[in-house]
């Protein structure tokens, strides 16, 4: 059977709480009624007649939860589906996703097995079932429709039930002074239980806060009316939210709600085409730099300013009159125009350019001002409008250009205005140039970089490629206006996005050397009620500020904004919103439909917590694609590709440069599962043996490991950047040299043949030193503790794990590794986020990294250099468990004698141990000798290898007193990163 490794996906405690509430025990009449969550309401019999004529599969349940935090949106839904024949039949999971979102994770569970999807490199020229189907139709060429339909069909068991569940991320645009979140709900049937949860937290108030009514626009067939814009249907002033919808906004925090029963469904239809809900807001922002949120190592930058006065525009609307605009479209056409030149302002200039075989000027060789007389006469132009004959997008282009570029040549033009073009067609050149590359290569010597081109399509019979690379090239935006869809409102909707520009040539600084990554940060235009949004990493997370500055001109002046972002405090106050949007969430779910809503919303937690970095990575992928269509070289072009999809593989989108690859169930001819294949380890593959242990236990209790042959599968070699993944190699030997549990150190002298060990009784959210050897081998080792209640009846207050571990590599460059029971970060050659729960091997220059699939992690330093970090994961934790690491030291040959730290300065050290004869009252006791200090110890014995072991040691009491250089609080660094030196010297005293 494939092993698939998600880089982001359902953990497996979340797949076991669905197997257990989804595949429990059941009886045939269970299996055989639908279960209508609508008691004590009776089912109408129409109702019952639409059920008892279904043949596919019956959705018992869809649930859809989305947490917004900071307008980045991640969307998990569930879709369980009932198979009430006996025999086999396809089931298919059908959900549609706006077009700028990616998938982040599907999932199935079928006949109680878990298929996990996987993102790979999508091959060329190999057609592979992604589960992600554009809505497009003959002769549509565009790389990215509105609206994208995930499908994917699997045959489900006879008397059997299915679950899907799928992920999607995606940042919230601001258009128009508001955001707005559209959800689909088309499940092509109706739903026993129907429920849509969204929660929106965000560090600035929330205000303006709409839900809409279901907005139907376009059926599951085709795209959804969300990329119409806001003016895409006419929406009442006081709009009244669909029925069941209840809103809690609390300030920075709201939760609408959406849970129709199966009878208020089949009011609004019987045919499972529900709509969009729809919800709109905005934030408060102030006045300034903009909202800079900090978490992780990442940055996010809002800036929207707003009550500046409005730059002066020059705008040429050229507009194609082919004979295929006849009716409708032209009709619509020029109710658009006529609108859009009542809300020219004085101080722009304007001019009207038709074309089709040919091309027509308004006014030749001038822009002309906003007057009466001038808009009277336009009018006359735009109603006199004819259609007839070809395409001819070169000749338009061109002339359009000529006139932008010799009125802002003429005194006239004044020099802080905004120039564009805005292009419309519904079809393909057909006369004069029709070769794509040389029209883009004519359009960018045209334009010369001095104004830009906005491009909207209509209909089906456009290149879209063409429209959508014209308008990247020319710092524009491509719109695409469907042919069943209200031109006039979509058209009228695009020009109010940028009719009203505030600032020109935005560029934004920050402090040099203390950012990397960081996407886009030079725009050409800011416009009304938009949102510019850069995000990237920084270089060094102990930094107290960080300096931004925003620099743009005006109507009449150029404006400098600087300030000084206290990260620390931003940081704070970043990870009290993600605190709120997983409260919010839990409150949510406290009376779930069913227990797998709570695990929903653990996926949505998890992937809050690092919503920043994701949010940088989702940024980046877009840059390149976008990118990648402007690259006038192929090694550019390859470039930006290969970029986008390490990112694309490494935080698991999909994309157009990935394929998202799932194993489906092989179901027999009566209908059952085949059987499980026997699995044994692939060729120089682990089995477990004592000192691999996994991270799952249940009921607080460790498993032990099976160490029987084929107890773990061989894992998919894959590529991710310049990194190899390769299946594990075999285990090593490890000496007890360690700090494990709560946390009990153990340190092991080879040539004393003594073992000794103690307890560092720290705080939660310290960080410790454990090795430190900065100066010679460069490697340094920091682990940060979490906390938990004492166990009843403990002598303790409180117990301490360690949650993450860095490793920091300063030779021959610089490079870490982060560890937590979720995941290990790599930071060498490339960026890798790799999966705990999968099995890999990966090199990247000093460091590789190999991770046994929820065993453990082994890190190898130039080869001479072996720490093992084991993941303890708890199924079902007592309230004083948590998920945490131990840490191993396995080989330390390349580490000098000058190394230091809580378990590193003992690695060169020989100790004595001496008996001191009983005096008076007091029994014999031991005296361990290190260096120069006598330390008292007892012996006593310790569980090591998360309790597979036991090794007898001479315990040093009181936090290690005398046993360690210095006190403990010298053991205590500023941050994860931190390699500052042992503020004593080394340890040769």
């Amino acid at each position: 059977m494939l092993l698939l490794i998600l880089l982001i996906c359902f953990s497996p405690s979340v797949l076991g709480q669905l197997e257990e509430s989804q595949f429990g025990d059941e009886t045939d009449s269970d299996l055989a009624d639908f279960d209508l969550d609508i008691a004590p309401r009776r089912v109408p019999r129409q109702v019952k007649t639409i059920l008892s004529k279904e043949t596919k599969p019956h959705i018992q349940e869809l649930s859809i939860k989305t947490t917004i935090i900071s307008r980045y949106a991640f969307t998990a839904v569930y879709c369980a589906m009932l198979n009430r024949h006996s025999a086999a039949t396809e089931g298919v999971f059908q959900f549609q996703i706006p077009a700028d979102a990616y998938v982040s994770n599907f999932t199935m569970i079928i006949g109680g097995r878990v298929y996990q999807s996987e993102v790979r490199l999508k091959e060329k020229r190999v057609k592979q079932e992604n589960g992600k189907s554009k809505n497009k139709k003959s002769g549509d060429a565009s790389p990215e429709p509105e609206v994208e339909v995930f499908r994917m069909a699997a045959n489900i068991p006879g008397r059997n039930r299915a679950v899907f569940l799928l992920t999607y991320e995606e940042l919230l645009q601001r258009r128009l002074g508001r955001y707005e979140h559209v959800t689909s709900l088309r499940p092509l049937q109706l739903v026993s239980r129907l429920s849509l949860d969204v929660t929106i937290v965000d560090h600035s108030p929330i205000m303006d806060l709409q839900v809409l009514p279901l907005r139907n626009g376009r059926s599951s067939s085709g795209a959804s009316s969300t990329a119409a814009g806001p003016n895409a249907t006419k929406i009442p002033a006081n709009p009244e939210p669909p029925i069941t919808t209840v809103i809690k906004n609390e300030k920075n925090v709201c939760k609408i709600t959406f849970s129709p029963n199966i009878v208020q469904q089949a009011k609004i239809t019987t045919n499972g085409l529900l709509g969009d809900f729809v919800i709109r807001y905005d934030v408060q922002r102030d006045m300034g730099i903009g909202d800079i949120q900090v978490l992780n190592g990442h940055f996010v930058h809002y800036f929207a300013p707003k009550d500046l006065p409005v730059v002066p525009k020059n705008v040429v609307f050229v507009i194609d009159t082919s004979a295929s605009m006849l009716g409708t479209k032209i009709r619509q056409t020029k109710d658009a125009l006529f609108t859009i030149l009542r809300d020219l302002r004085p101080a722009d200039r304007f001019n009207f350019i038709s074309f089709s075989n040919k091309v027509k000027v308004w006014q030749p060789n001038r822009l002309v001002p906003v007057t009466p007389l001038n808009v009277r006469d336009a009018k006359k132009f735009i109603y006199t409008l004819a259609t007839t004959g070809g395409t001819n997008i070169d000749d338009a282009i061109q002339t359009g250009s000529s006139l932008l570029r010799e009125y802002l040549s003429s005194p006239d033009a004044s020099p802080n205005s905004v120039s564009l073009i805005i292009f419309l067609t519904d079809g393909r050149p057909t006369v004069g140039e029709i070769q794509s590359p040389a029209i883009l290569g004519n359009t960018r010597s045209a334009v010369q970089e001095k104004f830009c081109i906005f491009t909207i399509g209509i209909g089906n019979d456009v290149d879209y490629r063409l429209l959508e690379r014209m308008a990247l090239e020319n710092c524009g935006m491509m719109r695409r206006i469907h042919e069943d869809a209200d031109a006039s409102a979509m058209l009228k909707g695009f020009y109010d996005e940028i009719g009203t520009p505030l600032l020109s040539d935005i560029r934004i600084n920050y402090t040099e050397d203390a950012v990397q990554y960081v996407t886009q940060h030079l725009f050409t235009n800011y416009f009304n009620g938009s949102e510019i949004v850069i995000a990237g990493k920084l270089t060094n997370q102990s930094a107290e500020s960080l300096h931004v500055q925003v620099t743009a001109s005006n109507s009449d002046k150029s404006i400098i904004l600087e300030t000084d972002v206290p990260l620390l405090h931003r940081q704070i106050e970043t990870e009290k919103h993600v605190k709120a949007a997983t409260a919010a969430l839990a409150t949510g779910l406290k009376a779930p439909a069913s227990g797998v809503t709570q695990a929903l919303g653990g996926t949505l937690d998890s992937m809050a917590e690092d919503f920043v970095e994701r949010l940088w990575g989702f940024l980046s992928v877009k840059e390149g694609l976008r990118s990648r269509l402007r690259s006038q070289t192929s090694k550019e072009r390859e470039d930006h590709i290969q970029q986008a999809t390490n990112l694309s593989l490494t935080y698991h989108f999909l994309t157009p440069l990935t394929n998202l690859v799932v194993e489906k169930p092989e179901v027999l001819a009566d209908g059952t599962m085949a059987p499980l294949p026997t699995i044994t380890p692939a060729a120089g593959e682990a089995v477990l043996n004592a000192n691999e242990l996994p991270d799952d236990t249940e009921d607080g209790k460790p498993q032990k490991p099976s160490g029987k042959p084929g107890s773990q599968t061989s894992s998919l070699g894959n590529k991710i950047g310049k990194a190899e993944r390769r299946p594990a190699k075999k285990s090593i030997t490890i000496s007890k040299t360690s700090a494990d549990g709560d946390p009990h150190f153990v340190v092991e002298f080879p040539l004393s043949k003594l073992t000794v060990c103690f307890n560092i009784n720290g705080e939660p959210g310290h960080v410790l030193r454990l090795v430190s050897d900065h100066k010679y081998s460069g490697v340094t080792v920091n682990g940060k503790l979490i906390g938990a209640p004492a166990p009843p009846g403990s002598h303790k207050q409180q117990r301490t794990y360690f949650s993450a571990i860095t490793i920091v590599v300063d030779h021959p460059k610089r490079a870490y590794i982060e560890v937590t029971p979720k995941k290990v970060i790599l930071d060498g050659q490339d960026r890798l986020v790799l999966p705990c729960h999968s099995t890999v091997t990966v090199d990247s220059g000093a460091l590789s990294v190999s991770i046994v699939g929820r065993f453990n992690v082994t890190v190898t330093v130039g080869g001479n250099i072996i720490f093992l970090i084991l993941l303890h994961h708890y199924k079902n934790p007592a309230p004083y468990q948590r998920d945490h690491l131990g840490f191993y030291i396995g080989h330390s040959k390349g580490l000098s004698p000058n190394c230091h730290g809580l378990l590193g300065q003992f690695l060169y050290e020989e100790v004595g141990l001496a008996q001191l004869p009983a005096e008076g009252d007091m029994k014999p006791s031991s005296i361990l000798k290190v260096k120069d200090r006598s330390v008292p110890v007892v012996q006593k014995s310790r569980r090591i290898y998360s309790g597979t072991q036991s090794v007898d040691c001479w315990f040093a009491r009181n936090n290690a007193a005398k046993l360690i250089d210095g006190q403990y609080e010298d053991y205590l660094m500023s941050h994860m990163f931190d390699t500052g030196d042992w503020p004593h010297g080394t340890n040769r005293v």
